[in-house]
């Protein structure tokens, strides 16, 4: 019989440096917590387990912004500032910038980028700030100086084991694994075991524009028609729409479960092994019905899939506070808030998407407090991006691209002033964080101070 285990024999693991400021993952949360943290003066390093940044904007093939904008009070504007306009400032000077367009039944605004420009632009950004890159690295655990605080956490590179000692850490993973480590607790979907569904995106190039025009409000007729005669899709409510490049078109329309039905789990090796394959799959099938069908897309091809499977929910950590989906259609007001967002809870579910929208009477945004990204039980660790502290279904609102910039920032900004102040995250002074956000261009809503 084979054992179940295999013994793994102590060792010592060389320490790669001592930093400040150590971020795990280089998503939207990550790169601007590295940024703010960077450009404060703090020694910083930015472990990413690919060779570029941007997380699922890059590396999901995403290419859009969601969450940048919102309708406030009828009026489509963009409210997430700060971080985020850099970025954006370094997109349109590469000229990798389109100019932002309605999505969702025309009802909310996204901004649409190229994928190569964002990597490059995020490359720059991150140099200026004197901010270390670790590429190729996977954050695999951590060392506990005591049962509150992380000493250091080990990585794996192509160069061998290390181990990233650091002072204050932020968890930018996605998938809450540094929390995770260090006995933060947290939750995974909705409590009875359903996660958002994931989805593989895919570009498609050789488009004629002028032939295909606005398809993207002709394909979900299509779809549900063909659907009529027996066809099958993985999802409802597709998402086809023109790049930078109009020749150049994104799609957004697969659905990735396990053979149970259940969604594909982002913290499971198997499923996502799983996964990617089915992800190619209803790419290459959804792709087929695309170009056989829509005018313009005669002579269409997959010019990509996207490198890895879109996760949209995994580990949720609990911190001080849990944002809901109360919260963000209620519009609610936060006195340690720390920016402003307006996306609609966009919930996958089997088949489907459902969007919910706050009260078109409504001012259209939420504030986003400075406690989601808190976690309980340790407290040299601050939590940034879709694993901070949100329920199930306020994380279907505030895990896109917009929110991750304001939390990324607010975290890195709140690294800086704790190590200033020589008190944990949680005991910081939020009004000097508030003052310090606004100083360096965050848009905090109307209730900071």
């Amino acid at each position: 019989m084979q054992r179940a285990h295999v013994h793994e024999p102590s060792r010592q693991t060389p320490v790669y440096g001592d930093y400040e400021v150590v971020v795990v993952g280089g998503g939207p949360a990550g790169v601007a917590a590295a940024l703010a943290a960077g450009r404060a003066g703090r020694s910083t390093i930015c472990i990413e387990r690919y060779g570029f940044l941007g997380g699922a904007g890059t590396a999901a093939g995403l290419s859009t912004f969601c969450g940048l904008h919102a309708v406030v009070h009828g009026k489509h504007e963009q409210i997430v500032h700060g971080i985020a306009d850099d970025i954006l400032e370094r997109l349109q000077a590469m000229d990798g910038l389109n100019t932002p367009h309605l999505t969702i039944q025309n009802q909310i605004t996204a901004q649409a980028y190229d994928i190569s420009a964002f990597k490059i632009a995020a490359d720059d950004l991150i140099a200026a700030a004197r901010v270390h890159m670790l590429f190729h690295a996977v954050a695999t655990g951590v060392v506990m100086a005591d049962e509150r605080r992380i000493e250091a956490v080990f990585v794996e590179t192509k160069s061998g084991r290390f181990a990233v000692r650091g002072q204050i850490f932020i968890d930018g993973s996605g998938d809450g694994d540094l929390a995770a480590w260090a006995g933060v607790p947290y939750e995974v979907g909705d409590g009875a075991g359903n996660m958002l569904y994931p989805s593989t995106m895919f570009r498609i190039n050789g488009v004629d524009p002028a032939k295909a025009g606005r398809a993207w409000e002709l394909i979900p007729g299509l779809m549900e028609e063909a659907e009529k005669k027996g066809r099958r899709f993985p999802r409802k409510k597709p998402i086809v729409r023109p790049q930078r490049n109009p020749i150049e078109w994104r799609a957004n329309l697969t659905q990735i479960k396990n053979p149970s039905g259940t969604a594909v789990s982002g913290i499971d090796a198997r499923e996502l092994s799983y996964g990617e394959v089915e992800g190619r799959r209803q790419c290459w099938d959804t792709f087929q019905f695309i170009k056989e069908n829509t005018p313009g897309f005669e002579n269409a091809y997959i010019v990509e899939i996207a490198p890895q499977i879109g996760i949209r929910e995994t580990r949720r950590i609990r911190g001080e506070y849990v944002l809901t989906d109360t919260d963000i259609l209620g519009c609610h007001d936060f006195a340690d808030t720390i920016g402003v967002q307006g996306w609609p809870v966009e919930a996958h579910i089997k088949g489907d998407v459902k969007f919910v929208f706050a009260p078109p009477t409504s001012r259209g945004f939420n504030e986003i407090p400075y406690r989601i990204i808190v976690p309980q039980k340790v407290d040299n660790l601050l939590v940034a991006g879709r694993c901070a502290s949100m329920s199930h279904e306020g994380q279907s609102s505030a895990r896109v691209s917009g929110p991750c910039f304001i939390m990324g920032q607010a975290a890195g900004t709140a690294a800086d002033l704790a190590l200033k102040a020589h008190v944990a995250p949680r005991a910081l002074d939020v009004a000097a964080l508030q003052r310090q956000l606004r100083a360096d261009g965050a848009n905090l809503g109307p209730s900071a101070p």
